[in-house]
């Protein structure tokens, strides 16, 4: 059996398609997912939101901002 050789994009493409027809999108999505490695640096981000927060402080400031006010 001889096969031509497609372009990387090509196969990419075709493979894509071929799980969005057998699997749905959604179980394509995951499947992709676990792949990739992401982007940025949490360490960094996470350092930028809390700062030297500590837990209790990451939970008083998530109840003082979600809690609706007593009519």
């Amino acid at each position: 059996m001889t096969t031509t050789m497609r372009p990387l994009t090509e196969l990419t493409a075709a493979a894509i398609q071929l799980l969005f027809k057998e699997m749905g999108v959604v179980n394509t999505l995951r499947f992709l997912n676990q792949f990739s490695t992401g982007f940025g640096n949490s360490t960094i981000e996470h350092d930028a939101l809390f700062g030297d927060m500590n837990v209790d402080d990451i939970v008083a400031e998530i109840k003082r901002t979600t809690t609706t006010p007593d009519p």
